[in-house]
């Protein structure tokens, strides 16, 4: 075996999070020689016809609670609908006739996926009425240019197409570009020369190609750049834990050819890895950790949610729901119920994660631009994992998959790419139980029951646990759980006692020659609110110190709660101030409760973390968007992505930052609430092997909203409502 495909069959071999295509990338039913050139090692097929009509199969690889579905008949039932397999087949079809395409061999379909109607027209459309026009848009990449193009599926005719030169940043890497470019390295005799001298077998060798952000250096004009790092897989699957420190390989990705080799870490032993392969498989061989009795939500009549399509229902909810490449989950038209008038009424036009920025705080030479922005560069959705049932999700749960396509527009199926459940973990959804001193003998409580819609993203080393939950009395909580393995870099350090008292290691010894790194976490979201309609305003509740006069109370001072309505975007760029507390409301000023409070939801902030970098750094330029926790908008339907629509390699032009500082007016008009959960992160031996998930999350709440408690006349539990299916169910 030559070592180019050696390294393809490592890498496909030790399941590196993005050759994800060889766990589930699906080959056209079409298959056969002639039409695929394919490389078993890699796992990967490209199509020599680039628009042959082709569809996915399904090559499961556990069991669900569901058959899986055959995605070849699926049809669009709502007007946000994903495009489906025939629609896919329609565009590259399309496509197929347009000069760019029929002259080029060179080019990539970074993206494609459903164009979205109008807002005002999709607010309109009711369910039984003719689908809108159906449309799809193409982001695709040819000799550094992209192009952008809209392709009506009713009339096949491209309406729309423009360019934009690589100097406004390139779009989403394809996962071919992502595998093709680990290829490279091994055809330079220096790069092989110095994998010998380290004492590494090829056979052991696994890499990970590594965005290379923009620092605005004389070689990143006119090129895209990607850097290649390598690991040692000896005797572990965890290669994360044994990198080959200070050896970084830059990349051409157009014309697959190394650019430079930095190599100054002859002197970093590559770590043992011993006991870092965290398989159950392995683990248990050193004896299983019982803690816990196996433990189940079991629901004698089944689910109380319903999936029709992409359409959920859920007590009183309901909501559209779909995979998207980017963003991952998105949520759209969330609505409630009323309780006293039964009318559903609109809380969220449209929710999800905009972006991701993680930054690594070590500036040296192979780890300054380690500066990831997972969604625009990587693709938040194409990362996305078939989640473990059981594991990941309980035995209830619904899954659905996400149809996305490769480099050349052939639809693919990523399978259980979300589950929905109903959570119950012995939380209180209310309760009250009267004082004895009263002589009244009161104890009511009812228990807390929500919905999750749950997607898990395994960007290279990190896995991103992201959900979104829905509560019966209005709320709805996002939480990021963070869990994986970390990045971890090589020292000669094997005990804490041989570091000088001057020198900095950026980071945590955790185990023999490996350095935990310090990083930070932000995730964006985009969040469309349409509170009782889409013209609403943010008001700021400043909570502020109130000093009593001489002689009006006993009391000194008191809190008091300033209401201010933002004007203007500006107003509405906010960081958070332990010390100087505030709420944040979305409420519509045009629809008022029965005693005269304008409806609306209110922001709530969970734990979460600021960026510190300095804003002229270039990282920090392409991410401004974390300049500020919460950022409002106007309504803009081309602004949706935090870091701009091209983030590869861009710089920073584009970004929330950009668009907010142009002070727009915000007061009573359709407006986007922006939010960013954030983490510091200082790694602890805890985090070694392979870290215990943490969390953030934040809160949207109703806040009078509705007349009163929504949930006063929910029933409690009962004994006879839960079946005991055991008798040391009941203990």
């Amino acid at each position: 075996m030559d070592a180019r495909n050696l390294l393809k069959f490592l890498v496909f071999s030790f399941g590196i999070a993005l050759v994800i295509l060889a766990t589930w990338f699906h080959l056209p039913s079409s298959f056969n020689k002639e039409a695929l050139d394919c490389n078993i090692f890699s796992g990967w097929c490209t199509s020599k016809n680039r628009f042959q009509s082709s569809n996915p199969i399904h090559k499961p690889s556990f069991s669900t609670r569901r058959q899986q579905p055959n995605h070849e008949s699926d049809e669009p039932r709502h007007p946000l609908d994903p495009l489906t397999i025939q629609e896919f087949n329609k565009v590259r079809a399309i496509l197929s006739t347009h000069p760019l395409f029929k002259s080029s061999n060179s080019y990539t379909l970074n993206s494609i996926v459903l164009e979205e109607p109008d807002k005002e027209l999709v607010l309109k459309w009711k369910n039984g009425q003719p689908l809108l026009p159906r449309k799809a848009s193409v982001v695709a990449l040819d000799k550094r240019v992209t192009h952008t193009l809209t392709v009506d599926l009713s009339t096949s005719e491209i309406t729309n197409h423009e360019t934009r030169p690589g100097s406004s940043g390139y779009p989403t890497m394809t996962l071919e570009e992502m595998v093709a470019v680990l290829d490279v390295p091994l055809k330079s005799g220096e790069f092989n020369s110095t994998i010998r001298k380290r004492g590494v077998n090829l056979a052991d060798l696994a890499c990970l190609p590594v965005a290379s952000g923009w620092y605005g250096t004389p070689v990143e004009e006119n090129r895209r750049l990607i850097k290649v790092q390598c690991y040692s897989s000896k005797g572990t699957v965890n290669f994360y834990m044994k990198p080959i420190e200070g050896l970084t390989v830059l990349v051409d990705m157009d014309k697959r050819e190394v650019v430079s080799i930095t190599d100054n870490g002859l002197n970093i032993p590559v770590a043992n890895g011993i006991d870092t392969d965290y398989r159950y498989s392995v683990q248990k061989l050193n004896g299983e950790l019982n803690l816990i009795n196996p433990i189940s939500l079991e629901q004698p009549k089944g689910p109380s949610f319903t999936v029709d399509g992409h359409l959920v229902k859920w007590a009183n909810w309901e909501f559209h729901l779909k995979p998207d490449p980017r963003a991952g989950t998105i949520i759209s038209q969330a609505k409630v119920r009323d309780p006293d008038t039964l009318e559903m009424r609109n809380v969220i036009y449209k929710g999800f994660t905009s972006e991701l920025f993680v930054p690594y705080m070590d500036p040296t030479d192979g780890w300054y631009f380690k500066t990831y922005m997972d969604a625009g560069e990587y693709g938040f959705g194409l990362q996305a994992m078939p989640l473990d049932p059981l594991n990941d999700c309980p035995r209830n749960a619904y899954y659905m998959d996400g149809v996305f396509t490769s480099a050349d527009g052939t639809p693919y199926v990523q399978p259980n790419m979300i589950c929905i459940f109903e959570s119950y973990a012995g939380d209180i959804a209310w309760r009250h139980a009267e004082c004895p001193i009263t002589d009244i003998k009161v104890t009511e409580v009812r228990p807390k029951v929500t919905l999750v819609v749950r997607m898990a993203a395994a960007v290279a080393n990190y896995d991103y646990i992201m959900d979104w939950e829905f509560q019966t009395d209005g709320l709805i909580r996002s939480k990021v759980g963070l869990s994986g393995i970390l990045m971890v870099k090589g020292t000669t350090y094997d005990h804490m006692n041989q570091v000088p008292d001057q020198e900095y290691l950026y980071g945590t010894l955790l185990s023999e020659n490996i350095i935990g790194v310090i990083h930070d976490h932000y995730v964006t979201y985009y969040l469309d609110m349409d509170i009782d309609g889409s013209d609403n305003s943010f008001v700021k509740v400043n909570i502020k110190k109130q000093e009593t006069s001489p002689g009006e109370s006993p009391r000194k001072s008191y809190l008091k709660a300033v209401r201010k309505v933002a004007k203007t975007e500006k107003d509405a760029q906010i960081k958070l101030q332990l010390y100087n507390p505030s709420e944040f409301h979305m409420v519509n000023p045009s629809k008022k409760t029965r005693v005269g409070n304008p409806v609306g939801y209110k922001l709530v902030p969970g734990a979460t973390a600021a960026s510190l970098l300095d804003h002229d750094d270039p990282p920090q330029k392409r991410a401004a968007f974390t300049n500020n926790q919460i950022w409002v908008t106007p309504y803009n339907k081309s602004e949706e992505w935090a870091g701009g629509l091209l983030v590869y390699q861009s710089q920073g032009d584009d970004t929330l930052q950009v668009w907010s500082d142009r002070d727009r007016p915000i007061e009573n008009k359709d407006i986007v609430l922006w939010y960013t959960v954030g983490f510091h992160h200082v790694p602890c031996q805890e985090d070694y092997p392979i870290m215990p998930t943490v969390s953030s999350s934040f809160d949207l709440k109703p806040v009078n909203f509705f007349e009163r408690n929504p949930i006063l006349r929910m029933p409690p539990n009962f004994q006879d409502d839960l079946p005991v299916c055991k008798a040391q169910d009941s203990a």
